[in-house]
């Protein structure tokens, strides 16, 4: 670092005015997300009070990290307006660093200490996997639903994302096809997918939706289960004919219905929900209907694998057929 140059704290930088044994879960931090730099004697806003015994904490804070985390970290002497500072830099790793038994991650300007279904997130990640590749014992090709397979070849063959024969492979050899094996397990996407109840996998895989008036009054409510392709074809419904009101107008004798949405953009949120929905969380997604507007709650993060995503994305970018909306979208 210039001495000389302003820096303020971020993803990869962190200040401390001195040193305590207890901030190497920082150092752990940055070794699980993209590296950092831990200044010490450093104030919040990055003006330096120095630190005493610099030359003794530059042999020891590498042996501490080394002896409780395992990893190497560098230590350089820095020196402003005759006051001495500590760069301690450590650098990303490729597997998981916990300290003492538990797992820190530098998340923008703060520290998290990894629990629950993000802890699960980031352990697979770390060995190269996703959340929806993971395998499930016991579930088989049988298990699943020929009628969401007919379905999926339907509308995979119209969209032209797959080829025609592989389309004509039996659901085993589909599964294969689309990568839906773990060795001889089925992960679970595939239950995601295709069978016809996932939350024997998956806890919460299911959409509550409700109509409420002003504030929190429900009116009324709902539940869609099944999988993600008969949950978008329920919900297309459901939404359409009872929590929609759609406008009504006349061409001479000709009934018209609009809605207050377009089915287009509705299709894509719902699709979009379902997609980008963390199935680690075990509560739904949530669809709270108002007279004046729609929200979609699914408790979500960026799509963890390609898998769900692109199965679902080869329908959301066909275009809009009117003829099939009720029956597919």
């Amino acid at each position: 670092m210039d001495d000389n140059m302003m820096i303020t704290e971020s993803q990869n930088i962190e200040f401390k005015e001195s040193w305590r044994d207890e901030y190497q879960k920082w150092i752990c931090g940055f070794a699980n997300a993209q590296g950092g730099t831990l200044y010490i004697g450093l104030r919040d806003n990055g003006e330096v009070c120095g630190v005493q015994d610099a030359k003794k904490l530059m042999e020891d804070i590498p042996n501490k990290v080394r002896d409780m985390m395992g990893i190497l970290v560098e230590v350089n002497l820095r020196e402003k307006d005759e006051k001495q500072y500590l760069e301690i830099v450590t650098d990303a790793y490729p597997y998981p660093i916990s300290f003492r038994g538990k797992y820190y991650q530098r998340s923008g300007a703060t520290n998290q200490e990894l629990k629950g279904a993000a802890l699960d997130r980031f352990m697979l990640r770390k060995q190269g996997k996703t959340w929806d590749g993971v395998p499930v014992p016991y579930l088989k090709a049988e298990d699943l639903d020929n009628a969401t397979f007919d379905l999926f070849r339907k509308y995979a063959k119209r969209s032209g994302r797959m080829e025609e024969a592989d389309l004509m492979d039996d659901n085993h050899g589909l599964l294969e096809k689309l990568r839906l094996y773990e060795g001889s397990y089925l992960k679970r996407a595939a239950a995601l997918l295709f069978h016809p109840d996932p939350e024997q996998y998956v806890t919460g895989a299911f959409v509550k939706v409700g109509f409420f008036r002003e504030g929190m009054d429900l009116v009324y409510q709902d539940e869609v289960h099944g999988n993600l392709f008969q949950q978008i074809v329920k919900l297309m419904d459901l939404l359409c004919t009872k929590y929609m009101k759609a406008i009504i107008t006349y061409e001479g004798i000709q009934r018209i219905e609009t809605l207050p949405m377009p089915r287009e953009a509705l299709r894509e949120a719902l699709l979009n929900a379902c997609i980008n929905k963390d199935y680690a969380e075990p509560s739904p997604i949530q669809i709270r209907v108002y007279e004046n507007k729609l929200e979609i709650i699914n408790g979500g993060v960026l799509p963890e694998g390609w898998t769900v995503e692109t199965l679902l994305s080869s329908h959301r970018s066909m275009p809009y057929n009117p003829d099939i909306a009720n029956t597919f979208f």
